[in-house]
């Protein structure tokens, strides 16, 4: 869940990468980084924070240049640490930097590769570096001092058949231009757009969500197709090339439920609009199941089940209210990495409005419970604000499964739902009573905006993943590197 970005202009780009990023933030709090191409010349700043805090006027004087790339970094597997932050650079050839967004599931078969027979050096663990690497030496063999589309494209393909997993990428070529893509199933986002740039020309941008063109003021062109490559040259040429044959674009399901601004639009579907059908499923659950329920109130967990908890307010005809105040100074406890730190966060993230809640039977609404962490201390709050009653409904289905494809989805024993029923999640975090949506109306409440869509990457709540090269042995690799505690023995190395 990392966001990434890429622009090549008329004029300076750090300006519009800089923005763009702070638009993307939810997106990675862990670290960012801009890398930028001034004819020849690279120019990079990267570093551990949030965008406001990475980038002071001194550094952004110095990312000169007409084409960049920029990036977020959420960690996927692993910790901080300022080497994994991105873009990342490699000299051979022509100079080439990577923003990444995505989980590569064959990444320790390829990293032998690169080492042994492709005579690649790799500096970190990471599966950015590895699929920079991939690309580079893939450039490499076209054999040329300046790569043409029809080289880059090719070298594309070459990459598509070599890695696997989740990925969308934007790759800066120095003096050459940026060209982004997508994996064949189209797991992660891309985007990209145009804008005309007063007498000079045309602005072309890629991007992880289209609010990034709203706000920079790019019309939208489209979402970069499962497979597909978008190269836009230095001059502002743009191309695109399908570079796999038979595609199936399955894009993840929990970018509509947590993961994107519900302003974004991802591959045709609004975000928004998801979520209110999401919201209305779940009261159409509530009331087939508990048609003489007692609720007296319906209050979202902020911010994003807001627009889910509205629509089943709406549809189960009861009040709606804002329960929560929320300090927007804290960041997504769902990202954080350890614990301790996500609980301490819930509490100066969230703050009851008592009378909200006093002799009420409530019903709080969040997008999903994964560790449980957030969802037992705000019924605790509402307990302690005076609620008669606490329910509880997400509206997404219980998370019982590892992601691998670019989200850290704990390992898969500290998932609260994992080997659990609902009634022992529901003791767990202390609610009266709760409420999973079903898998099925998630799905539908997405493909609803995009109906040419014909699945989706669900394996967080049904453990099907769809790279088909998933078994135990990878899931218990991923899980030791996961785990709170193993995160915190290599801080403490």
């Amino acid at each position: 869940m990392c966001g990434v970005v890429g622009v090549v202009s008329k004029s300076e780009v750090s300006p519009m990468i800089y923005d763009a990023l702070t638009v993307l933030q939810h997106r990675g709090q862990d670290a960012a980084g801009i890398a930028t191409c001034e004819q020849d010349k690279f120019h990079l700043r990267k570093q551990l924070g949030l965008v406001r805090d990475v980038f002071r006027d001194t550094h952004m004087i110095r990312l000169r240049g007409s084409m960049g790339i920029g990036h977020l970094r959420y960690p996927t597997a692993g910790t901080q640490d300022r080497e994994l932050a991105q873009p990342m650079y490699v000299n051979s050839p022509y100079g080439i930097s990577i923003s990444h967004n995505g989980n590569l599931t064959n990444k320790e078969e390829i990293r032998e590769i690169l080492t042994e027979k492709n005579m690649r050096f790799l500096n970190t663990d990471s599966d950015s570096e590895v699929l920079l690497n991939v690309f580079a030496h893939e450039l490499q063999k076209q054999g040329t001092s300046s790569p043409t589309q029809k080289e880059i494209f090719q070298a594309v393909r070459a990459t598509h058949k070599r890695v696997r997993g989740a990925y969308s990428v934007i790759f800066m070529i120095n003096g050459v231009g940026i060209v982004g893509f997508r994996d064949p199933f189209g797991i992660r986002p891309l985007i990209f757009g145009k804008r005309e740039n007063d007498l000079l020309g045309s602005d072309y941008i890629l991007a992880s969500e289209s609010t990034v063109l709203d706000t920079l003021g790019f019309s939208v062109l489209g979402d970069v197709s499962p497979g597909e490559a978008v190269f836009i040259s230095k001059e502002g040429d743009m191309h695109r090339e399908a570079c796999i044959e038979n595609p199936v674009h399955t894009p993840c399901i929990f970018e509509y439920v947590y993961l994107a601004r519900p302003d974004a639009v991802i591959d045709n579907i609004s975000v928004h609009k998801s979520r209110m059908r999401m919201g209305e499923a779940l009261a159409k659950k509530i009331i087939k199941i508990r048609p003489d329920h007692d609720i007296e109130v319906v209050i979202p967990i902020p911010e994003s089940s807001t627009t889910s908890a509205l629509q089943l307010a709406n549809t189960l005809k009861i009040k709606y209210t804002e329960g929560f105040v929320k300090n927007r100074y804290i960041g997504r406890t769902f990202i954080m990495p350890f614990q301790e730190k996500r609980e301490k966060s819930v509490r100066q993230k969230l703050n009851p409005i008592d009378f909200e809640f006093k002799d009420k039977i409530v019903l709080l609404v969040d997008d999903s419970i994964v560790r449980g962490t957030t969802s037992r201390q705000i019924i605790e709050m509402a307990r302690t604000a005076g609620a008669k009653k606490v329910y509880f409904a997400s509206a997404a289905p219980p998370i019982r499964y590892q992601n691998v494809y670019g989200i850290d989805m704990a390992a898969s024993t500290e998932l609260i739902a994992h080997n659990r029923s609902e009634e022992e999640i529901s003791r767990l975090i202390g609610a009266d009573w709760l409420i999973y949506q079903d898998l099925e109306d998630l799905v539908q409440s997405a493909k609803k905006g995009n109906p040419s869509i014909q699945q989706f990457e669900c394996s967080v709540f049904d453990g099907n993943y769809i790279t088909a090269d998933i078994d135990s042995s990878y899931l218990r690799r991923l899980e030791e590197t996961r785990s709170d505690d193993k995160k915190t023995r290599k801080l403490n190395l």
